[in-house]
């Protein structure tokens, strides 16, 4: 064999870093646990991002900030669940909250981490999938294999 061809050994290519997004959302619990597998199997860091975005509508009035603040409290709470969850199985899941746009705050903490690869639910909205989702969005960055779980 010319040493300039790689040995290929099974097992033993894969992500190191996979990113998860979750939202609370049951398809993004579902890419949780897809992720969990393969972080699993690959022996990966597995790394789950939670995007809290704050309407405009929801800002604009102490009520709508009070009950957007209390979703995202709940979703929280879920969200350490998960966590729980994972680790039950083995698997070691970081849970990183930020806020504004998904979009942008998946992609900055992917570029971070330096994520190999990055796992989303798909979107059940109808505009989404007419204008677009985020996982779509995503897919057209081209910047990492994105897997999307229904």
């Amino acid at each position: 064999m010319a040493a300039s061809e790689s040995v290929f050994e099974l097992g033993t290519d894969g992500p190191t870093t996979i990113v998860a997004a979750v939202d609370g959302s049951r398809t993004s619990l579902r890419a949780a646990a897809y992720a969990s597998g393969l972080a699993r199997r690959q022996g990966s860091r597995l790394l789950a991002v939670y995007v809290e975005s704050v309407g405009a509508l929801a800002a604009a009035s102490a009520a709508g900030a009070l009950a957007a603040r209390e979703s995202a409290e709940a979703t929280a709470a879920d969200l350490r669940h998960l966590v729980e969850l994972a680790r039950q199985r083995g698997v070691e899941l970081t849970l990183t909250t930020r806020t504004g746009d998904p979009y942008t705050e998946i992609t900055r903490f992917a570029e971070e981490v330096r994520a190999d690869a990055l796992v989303v639910g798909a979107s059940g909205s109808l505009g989404h999938r007419l204008v677009g989702s985020l996982a779509v969005r995503l897919v057209r960055a081209g910047r990492w294999p994105v897997t999307v779980v229904p």
